[in-house]
């Protein structure tokens, strides 16, 4: 990508994820009906599955850059996997917050121990560790050893995804029923949860920029610390 393409991406990206999570509030707030089964406390469902797929694609993110930093040891890979770990985190716990919410009125208790709801807390606790180990070795060695950390951890995501499928448990499977069909069948639900996970893609984009960015200059002033002690 050339520095122009960049530097538009630069400030379009802003105002873009801005517009489209504006938009999904006043979709999911105004516009979309009111479930007949679940109440009003059913609209948080279009923020929390989008937010569970950015989970997702952090994760993601973290082990595509993970495999790629330990193959060509390139501290640009390793850094974009660094705030990859960084969002999993940050969205996994707005996953664990939003859900009892959502729970709580539906369920009848905030937390209960069903096999998605237990393999998403060790997604969380995966890449808390991973988060931890880069901070008590910040090194190479860390790095790679954090690497490896976000590369396993990755193969959690599969289990989460199928566990409603796998075992007996009360979480819907949200978007596709075990029947195969979908809960979302009014135009006005899908348009709202689309423009959702629009704008908490553009988020996710957004936020994966800054923190990247912010790394590599704490990087800079690191490199330049060493030079002057050198020196």
């Amino acid at each position: 990508m050339t520095s122009r393409a960049i530097a538009w991406t630069d400030s379009l990206l802003p105002p873009l994820t801005f517009f489209t999570m504006a938009s999904a509030l006043y979709l999911v707030f105004v516009y979309v009906p009111t479930d007949e089964a679940q109440g009003i406390v059913q609209r948080i469902f279009y923020f929390h599955v989008p937010i569970a797929m950015m989970t997702y694609c952090s994760v993601a993110t973290v082990a595509l850059f993970s495999i790629l930093y330990l193959w060509r040891g390139d501290r640009v890979y390793d850094r974009v996997a660094h705030a990859g770990g960084e969002l999993a985190v940050f969205f996994c716990s707005l996953v664990l917050i939003t859900g009892p919410i959502w729970a709580r009125p539906i369920w009848g208790t905030w937390w209960t121990w069903d096999a998605r709801l237990t393999a998403t807390l060790i997604l969380w606790l995966i890449y808390a560790a991973y988060l931890m180990l880069r901070s008590v070795s910040p090194g190479v060695e860390g790095a790679r050893y954090a690497a490896v950390l976000g590369i396993v951890g990755a193969f959690d995501v599969p289990i989460i995804n199928r566990a409603v499928y796998w075992w007996r448990t009360i979480h819907p499977a949200v978007l596709v029923n075990r029947e195969g069909g979908t809960g979302l069948t009014d135009p006005r639900m899908q348009l709202a949860l689309a423009v959702s996970f629009v704008g908490f893609f553009l988020l996710f984009l957004l936020l994966l920029r800054l923190r990247t960015d912010s790394l590599r200059l704490t990087d800079s002033v690191e490199d330049l610390r060493q030079q002057a002690l050198t020196a």
